[in-house]
């Protein structure tokens, strides 16, 4: 499960912020009915900024174990001012499965390697209430195929701050994203909005809908809502 990058990036001539936080999902999708657990983290700093996250999938046999991890870093370069960042990134992972009724037999897979570089481009209101970031980037997904990816964040705070609405959207072309996809580079398509209803500075309930095409092993659209806590550190 691919989670939100934070949209507060700010530049080096903006007041520094940094967060940290971790939310605990349960998954309501036909295939999934799992607990996914996600720890962001975002700094910026006089270069620039760092933004990562790594999620834990647990439905590993009949204990519910961690039964993958995917983790994605990126760095925003900005030491001249303004609007526009360069970006390089990472995204990888590794998976299991068991196989009934045992949970120690079973396999393994591996999420491919993928490097990205581009450029962010960053959006905001006088308050920085209303953010928005616009990626394009040339992506290497190793041993399978270069591509673009063109991505948005975004987060609105309303009500005081009391709501906030933040998500993402991607799109890039990868060949074998399903079974028996071919050679063909298909469209891969993900988006994750989040709503969230924080009752402290620390603590928040919300929900996340994900709504994907040809995404993680499967053909076609699939819609996957959570419901979920976050804790802010």
């Amino acid at each position: 499960m691919r989670k939100v990058l934070f949209a507060l990036l700010f530049l080096s001539t903006v007041s520094v912020a940094q967060a940290q936080n971790l939310q605990v999902h349960y998954d309501f999708g036909e295939t999934r009915k799992h607990v996914t657990t996600t720890f962001e983290m975002f700094k910026p700093d006089k270069w620039g900024n760092t933004f990562s996250f790594i999620d834990f999938d647990f439905n590993y046999g009949d204990k519910n174990s961690p039964s993958g991890a995917y983790m994605e870093i990126a760095r925003c370069l900005n030491f001249w001012g303004g609007p526009l960042s360069a970006q390089i990134e990472y995204n990888g992972g590794l998976g299991g499965y068991a196989i009934a009724p045992s949970q120690y037999s079973g396999g393994s897979y591996a999420i491919n390697n993928a490097w990205l570089a581009g450029v962010d481009y960053f959006i905001h209101s006088k308050d920085f209430s209303r953010t928005l970031n616009l990626k394009a980037l040339a992506k290497n997904i190793v041993g399978k195929n270069y591509t673009p990816q063109f991505t948005g964040v975004w987060t609105v705070q309303m009500l005081s701050k009391k709501l906030t609405f933040t998500g993402f959207a991607d799109l890039w072309w990868e060949k074998d994203t399903y079974a028996n996809a071919g050679t063909t580079a298909n469209p891969v398509f993900i988006t994750e909005p989040q709503l969230w209803y924080n009752f402290t500075p620390n603590i928040s309930a919300g929900s996340e809908v994900e709504v994907s095409s040809n995404f993680a092993g499967n053909e076609g659209f699939m819609v996957n809502p959570t419901l979920a806590v976050k804790w802010n550190f």
